[in-house]
């Protein structure tokens, strides 16, 4: 919504395509913030907030992209705020900024514990102000690809069924992530990855996608996120002894150490038996039922209906969940691709602000600054160059793949597929990473996507047909899994979320300062390469809370 709202100011005919409504989007679970330096409730700048960036990427993001973001956040805040946004406030009036994991200064604005909710309320208000086109529940298929430029998108109508073409001279992918990957997640059902594998497809690169983040605070075993304000507020983890274990994992900042030190010490005192039925115990109880009620009632409510748990009287049971794609679409720091016409924005994209570990509230900055820069250039581009041409024999090729599907009588069905991927992801690609697991899971995915091959669709209607796009998913969380695991089996180190225990368990910057970059080649076959990482100031050093 963003970059559509850019891309109209600067003067473009702008439509905006969602196989959801735009305010069911998934950045509505986004509860916690939204990081600027603002200074509101401590001294702080954009350059302290670029190398708290830097440091929790363990030094794998590059620093241009995360000095652009953290110089820009501020302004962006503020646009938000104008719009209309209803942040939290201090006694002075200010916006009010909380503590987060792995920050220098209290530099997260929120609104109680449901700022993304709040936001994306705001952007839809603009682009109904606007007037733009919306093209509700269309789910987007393939790119359309013509004379090396990308000039469109191929969608399956969900409300009236059928495929449709909308020709464009931009296209800008801003689909989330693919958290579907994994049993226990807290994505969407529909966070299945679509954008970065239809970009994959034609042949535009993916970047450093073994970066997967484990939330810390996910409720079993529905993997509904409980935001990290908690911790920012003050809340404590505990294991089955009432031990406040991050004593011993990360003593300085306790609770509030990057997300991927929580989560590897929540599930190695769950591994070593001091876990209570599989999770640990975040503890709000001395917070005080006020605090909870004015800060954290979302928090509460969730505890409340999916865990029959108040979090005012007892402890909430948490672990560790599949949240946060690092990796994505190679893009630069206007969120263009290799492919010209085309570019990508927020958690689908990595331009790469995150590097191997994101820090909580620096997700849905990306999404409003990122989308911002690449809303203008697409705008820019499109405003400047030739008018596009769909070809005829692009909609009759998606035509017949989609008529050979749908034809089909006898076969697997794709949820059969799609649950042993999650549970093996879960368990051989998870917090942990094994060389025999990983190349495990490498021989399962190949063999699940031959069996792809023989799905079958039991729905042959036209309208709201969920059996036919739940199939297409599977077909792009198929894709994302193989090269994860390419790039996951190539790095042979422990850096933020990739953690090798076993074989490889330091940070070897000599060896793997870089990113990796897998796409796929001509006979389909996933095939990986390396690039440096972009340092401007800061030279890594080692990472500890």
């Amino acid at each position: 919504m963003r970059a559509a709202i850019e891309a109209f100011d600067e003067g473009a005919d702008v439509a905006l395509l969602s196989k959801i409504h735009p305010v069911r989007s998934h950045s509505g679970a986004a509860e916690g913030g939204i990081n600027a330096a603002l200074g509101n409730a401590s001294e702080d700048s954009p350059e302290e907030h670029a190398y708290d960036t830097v440091k929790g990427s363990d030094y794998l993001g590059d620093q241009d992209a995360i000095t652009i973001l953290c110089d820009e956040a501020p302004a962006d805040v503020h646009q938000l705020e104008r719009w209309g946004a209803v942040f939290s406030r201090t006694p002075e009036g200010k916006i009010a900024q909380r503590p987060f994991g792995a920050a220098g200064a209290p530099r997260t604005a929120y609104a109680a514990d449901i700022t993304g909710h709040v936001l994306i309320q705001v952007l839809y208000e603009q682009v109904m102000r606007r007037d733009l086109r919306v093209y509700e529940e269309y789910f987007a298929w393939q790119l359309v690809v013509d004379d090396d430029r990308c000039q469109g998108v191929i969608a399956w109508d969900l409300l009236n069924g059928g495929l449709k073409t909308i020709g464009a001279k931009t296209v800008i992918l801003a689909t989330g992530g693919a958290g579907r990957l994994y049993a226990g997640t807290t994505n969407a059902y529909a966070c299945t990855g679509d954008g970065m594998a239809m970009a994959f497809q034609v042949g535009v690169a993916l970047e450093d996608m073994e970066m997967m983040q484990f939330h810390p605070t996910t409720l079993a075993p529905t993997g509904v996120l409980i935001t990290e304000g908690c911790r920012g507020e003050g809340a404590y983890l505990l294991n089955s002894e009432n031990d406040r274990f991050l004593e011993r994992y990360a003593p300085n900042a306790m609770e509030l150490a990057s997300r991927d030190v929580i989560s590897r010490a929540e599930q190695t005192e769950i591994d070593e038996g001091r876990g209570v039925d599989g999770n640990v115990l975040l503890d709000l109880r001395h917070l005080g039922a006020e605090k909870i009620l004015e800060r954290l009632p979302g928090t509460r409510e969730l505890a409340m209906v999916f865990a029959g748990i108040d979090p005012i009287h007892e402890p909430i049971p948490v672990r560790p969940g599949a949240h946060y794609h690092m990796g994505g679409v190679d893009t630069d720091v206007w969120g263009r691709t290799s492919l010209e016409g085309l570019y990508a924005a927020g958690e689908c994209a990595c331009v790469s602000v995150h590097g191997a570990n994101r820090l909580g509230g620096n997700a849905l900055m990306e999404t409003i600054t990122f989308g911002k820069r690449s809303g203008k250039h697409a705008a820019e581009w499109a405003l400047t160059n030739t008018t596009i041409e769909v070809p005829s024999s692009v909609e009759s090729d998606a035509e017949r793949r989609l008529k050979e599907l749908l034809d089909r009588t006898e076969g697997e069905r794709p949820w059969s597929i799609r649950n042993e991927l999650a549970e093996t992801m879960h368990v051989n690609f998870g917090v942990f990473r094994r060389e025999d697991q990983m190349k495990r899971q490498g021989d399962i995915v190949a063999g699940l996507r031959e069996r792809y091959e023989r799905v079958v669709v039991d729905d042959k209607g036209e309208i709201f047909n969920n059996d036919l796009t739940q199939a297409l998913e599977l077909g792009f969380l198929l894709d994302l899994a193989d090269g994860m695991i390419v790039a996951g089996v190539a790095r042979k180190e422990s850096r933020g979320a990739h953690a090798r225990p076993d074989d490889y368990p330091e940070r070897d910057d000599e060896q793997f300062l870089k990113h990796t970059i897998v796409r796929l080649d001509e006979d389909g076959r996933t095939r990986l390469e390396w690039r440096p990482v972009t340092m401007t100031k800061w030279e890594p050093k080692e990472r500890t809370y």
